[in-house]
């Protein structure tokens, strides 16, 4: 049998409740609920009471790295089903205007370096994208996707072919919480 010492510990906040099942973390809270796999052989994942107990079986760099990781995404989640994630992104041009829509899951960006067809970014998992003005505003509880989905915006404007200190037009992260 395994030995396993403890690494962390994560307090399982009010308004939230965690369930774990196999090597599957389900974190249900007042904005939804976030599942997420966490597999490996040198670390595991237990609940006791009101707290999560991240072990590792080895005590070297490789298990540190992975239980810390792990900490950092349960948290996340925990955050995310209770106060949600915001990301902002800046519409940018000197040439030519762009035109940015949402329809369906996807972002369509139009008149990009004045091309003449449309070019699109895929809306992941339950995101909700907005746009006002030369702003994007991206909401939703999962933290992966959000940042996805903004990566998908922002590489969907990627410059080839032009001088790239001339042409400065794309779409750019501004920030989130």
């Amino acid at each position: 049998m395994i030995k396993y010492t403890e690494v962390e510990r994560i307090p399982i906040p009010e308004g939230v409740t965690v369930k774990l099942e196999g090597f599957t973390c389900t974190v249900k809270g007042k904005l939804g609920e976030i599942s997420r796999s966490f597999r490996s052989n040198i670390v595991r994942v237990d609940l006791e009471n009101k707290e999560i107990t991240i072990s590792a079986s080895k005590q070297n760099k490789n298990s540190k790295a992975i239980a810390g990781t792990w900490t950092s995404l349960i948290r996340n989640m925990m955050h995310g089903v209770t106060n949600g994630y915001e990301y902002e992104m800046k519409v940018d041009y000197t040439h030519f205007p762009i035109r940015v829509s949402v329809k369906g899951k996807h972002v369509v960006i139009e008149n990009f370096l004045g091309e003449r067809s449309a070019r699109e970014a895929e809306i992941l998992g339950s995101c909700q994208v907005s746009v006002k003005g030369d702003r994007i505003t991206i909401n939703g509880i999962d933290r992966e996707q959000i940042g996805n989905t903004a990566s998908n915006i922002e590489r969907a404007t990627k410059i080839k072919g032009f001088d790239l200190r001339v042409f400065q037009d794309g779409i750019y992260l501004l920030g989130g919480n």
